[in-house]
């Protein structure tokens, strides 16, 4: 699968406006080259680089955002879904929670410590052969993981960049 965004390139840097320095919103994403019979599509977005690309987290990338249950007829999240375990839009989608402390349902945008260098934040897209049995407010990234385990049946990422000085 292909995923794009209207926001950034792959391998640019993410405009200030999807970041926690402005207005932390999510980019428009959009996606093609879909496997045929899919049900359902996820994403989850991460930051393998936090705190640092020296000294990564021992337990994993920080997750940025999870979303899934997208239904097969979309092609694309719009800009700026809603921080809500089911928004209006994409109807049907689920959103779980991501790895900030607070306000951590939905998209939260690129916000790495200053002086650690730029950040990669890879937004990972899955075709599933079914929708997921997971409630929203039990989803985060592992268990997202594990409820696709043996339902992908394709994928596509975009990765862009961002450091704060």
């Amino acid at each position: 699968m292909k995923l794009t965004s209207t926001a950034f390139q792959e391998g640019q840097s993410i405009p200030d406006q999807f970041t926690g320095v402005a207005e932390d919103e999510s980019p428009l994403l959009a996606w093609s080259d879909v496997p045929e019979g899919t049900k359902s599509f996820a994403l989850i977005c991460d930051d393998p680089d936090a705190p640092s690309r020296e000294n990564p987290r021992p337990e994993g990338p920080w997750v940025h955002w999870v979303i899934y249950n997208i239904s097969a007829e979309t092609s694309e999240l719009p800009q700026a879904v809603p921080r809500l375990p089911d928004p209006e839009v994409p109807g049907g989608a689920l959103q779980g929670t991501n790895d900030f402390d607070s306000d951590n349902v939905g998209y939260r945008g690129p916000m790495p410590p200053p002086g650690s260098g730029p950040h990669r934040y890879y937004f990972q897209l899955y075709a599933l052969d079914q929708t997921l049995d997971l409630a929203a407010a039990d989803a985060d990234k592992k268990s997202l993981l594990a409820a696709m385990q043996g339902h992908i049946l394709g994928e596509g990422r975009l990765m862009g960049t961002f450091e704060r000085k």
